[in-house]
């Protein structure tokens, strides 16, 4: 799994769970729900990934951070990418032709 248009800036903070601002660009989306305060602290080096939807009201998602020298991937959907990925790239099985997630 490849990122494209990345930038890269400076966290300052997170109002809430679905946006959080950074110093290059303003208001972005991030990719990850959760609490993450022990990664998303002031200042800390992160990277963006431009959207390609015209129609967003946000023009960049948070995808990574760096917490102490380590490049750490945000984007909570990113697994089940990587996984597709190498499951379709015969990973696991020789000749895999289809790989659907599960319903719920």
């Amino acid at each position: 799994m490849k990122y494209r248009k990345i930038k890269k800036g400076n966290f300052i903070e997170r109002p809430n769970r679905f946006i959080a601002y950074v110093n290059v660009e303003g208001i972005v989306h991030v990719k990850n729900t959760g609490r993450c305060k022990e990664l998303l602290v002031d200042n800390a080096t992160v990277f963006l990934e431009e959207s390609d939807n015209p129609n967003r009201k946000t023009k960049y998602d948070l995808v990574k951070v760096i917490k102490n020298g380590i490049l750490i991937n945000m984007d909570s959907q990113a697994p089940n990418k990587v996984v597709n990925e190498w499951l379709l790239n015969n990973g696991l099985f020789k000749n895999t032709e289809l790989v659907k997630p599960e319903k719920t």
